[in-house]
């Protein structure tokens, strides 16, 4: 059984597909362990509550500096002895020990087509943003393993979504939410239970 935990920031939606894959059988041979978030009013700390799953909140306000809340973040994941950690808008740099700690067993699902609109400062509706004022007709999102840069580990699965005239950043965030990222992410970690990916 692979034991997965999911960092996260805000509403957790994408936890919320996650959670759903697991209990209607699309997710197959993976739990997860644990939700860490490092906002006291995540959404996504309640849509674990509702479920049983242990949730922990990590704030960096409790933590005198960046180093001692990055130490609190490892000691807390590590609890865990997670299999696979999934980033599933946890809007946090990932501090070196543990990227190094866990090299080849963190995830990250981003809003587009990598190499498109990814790296520093692309994320949330700022990658939407983005696509829209280039005029580009196909946008996605892309699971991928995270390593030392900013969206610039390996990919696993990536999913196109079309652009449709008229679109705002909000509504393009959502369909590809709903067409892409909350498909995308139960299926890389049923992929990583298998050992497929």
């Amino acid at each position: 059984m692979l034991d997965v935990v999911v960092l996260v920031s805000g509403g957790g939606t994408n936890l919320q597909a996650i959670i759903d894959a697991i209990e209607d059988g699309r997710v197959n041979n993976a739990r997860i362990a644990a939700v860490i978030s490092n906002n006291k009013g995540a959404f996504a700390l309640e849509r674990a509550a509702k479920h049983g799953i242990d949730h922990r909140c990590v704030s960096p306000s409790d933590y005198a500096d960046r180093a001692e809340f990055n130490k609190a973040l490892k000691d807390t994941i590590d609890e865990y002895h997670p299999g696979l950690i999934v980033l599933a808008g946890f809007l946090v740099v990932i501090p070196p020990e543990i990227i190094s700690g866990y090299s080849g067993r963190i995830i990250n699902i981003h809003p587009s087509l990598i190499p498109s609109f990814c790296g520093k400062g692309y994320y949330g509706l700022k990658v939407h943003e983005a696509a829209l004022a280039r005029g580009v007709k196909i946008t996605g999102a892309t699971v991928h393993y995270v390593d030392e840069g900013t969206d610039t580990g390996p990919i696993i699965l990536q999913k196109a979504v079309e652009v449709h005239d008229g679109d705002t950043p909000e509504i393009l965030q959502r369909r590809v939410m709903e067409q892409a990222e909350w498909v995308l992410l139960p299926k890389a970690i049923d992929m990583i239970a298998k050992e497929e990916a």
